[in-house]
């Protein structure tokens, strides 16, 4: 009879492993061939384990080896925990090479019309196993957000400066303007840029997206006039709304501005004198981890399109 006082001591995987063969074969020489053991080395691993179990899971005698009804209820339930750990290892290995997991991606809207999806077409032929999370948003919450842990790559405007990021540059946006099919310049296709002088606008705050804040002002600076500012709202959906409504002009990028020209009651049209111009970049965190690295090559190039 097994001693009780050994019932606490810990089931070991190779121990259970060795089990298995010898439950599989009925046959202690095979079984210690197929593991490639010595036979009292795999006598000692089915020892080990009926002691920690505190029960006898094979008899033996001259003619036979057979599982005992112990060994009959505990065959199933081991090979289960030897597949699970099996599995367990594949799925991380498969994560240490960047073939399963999770991306967490951010991006803003003419990533999600010209990036995004070529990209992820790519990634999924090559990392089938991997999930992509994606959230729409502005350049600064992404930012705050990959710093924080939240997002594995930003895609947004500019480049920043911390030296804990690093960068690849996209494509090259031009911005538009977007007004009310009542207003006057509903009809042109183009406008210069001066030509803003004394136009109620609607901005947004800085923090939402400095580059495109700074590169909206840059080309007022450039015009010699000075923006007037009419309101302030951060959803770039919520601007299109109030140019349907009110006489005032948003911004948004040629993407964003051909969809909403699409709609019944406003209107996207091109700035020139100067061309306002933002770089999309792929932005993420200085180690970036095995999925990153085998996302980043199915980017665009460097060569920024203009688009």
């Amino acid at each position: 009879m097994l001693s009780r006082r050994s019932y606490s001591r810990r089931v070991e995987l190779r121990h259970l492993v060795s089990f298995l063969a010898i439950a599989d074969e009925l046959h202690f020489g095979r079984a210690a061939a197929r593991l490639h053991l010595a036979q009292p080395s795999l006598s000692h691993h089915l020892r080990r384990l009926e002691r920690s179990v505190d029960v006898e899971l094979v008899s033996r005698n001259s003619h036979e080896v057979k599982l005992t009804p112990a060994g009959e209820a505990m065959v199933d339930l081991a090979r289960d925990i030897v597949s699970r750990v099996e599995r367990a290892g594949q799925a991380a290995r498969a994560a240490a090479a960047g073939r399963a997991g999770t991306l967490r991606i951010g991006y803003n809207f003419p990533a999600g019309q010209r990036a995004l999806p070529a990209a992820l077409t790519t990634f999924a032929a090559s990392h089938p196993a991997v999930d992509v999370d994606m959230v729409e948003q502005r350049t600064g919450p992404q930012l705050a957000a990959l710093g924080e842990g939240k997002l594995d790559i930003a895609m947004v405007y500019g480049r920043p400066n911390a030296p804990t990021m690093r960068s690849k540059r996209l494509l090259r946006v031009p911005l538009v303007a977007i007004v009310g099919t009542r207003h006057p310049w509903a009809r042109r296709e183009r406008v210069p840029f001066g030509e803003l002088a004394g136009e109620p606008c609607v901005l947004f705050h800085r923090a939402q997206s400095s580059a495109m804040y700074d590169t909206i002002l840059s080309a007022a600076q450039a015009s010699g006039i000075r923006l007037t500012v009419a309101e302030e709202v951060d959803d770039p959906g919520a601007t299109a709304i109030l140019a349907a409504i009110k006489p005032v002009v948003g911004f948004a990028s040629a993407p964003r501005g051909k969809v909403a020209a699409r709609g019944p009651r406003t209107a996207a049209v091109a700035l020139y004198d100067p061309v306002p111009l933002l770089d999309l970049y792929a932005v993420w965190r200085a180690e970036p981890g095995p999925l990153v690295e085998a996302f980043l090559p199915c980017l665009p190039g460097e060569d920024a399109p203009v688009t």
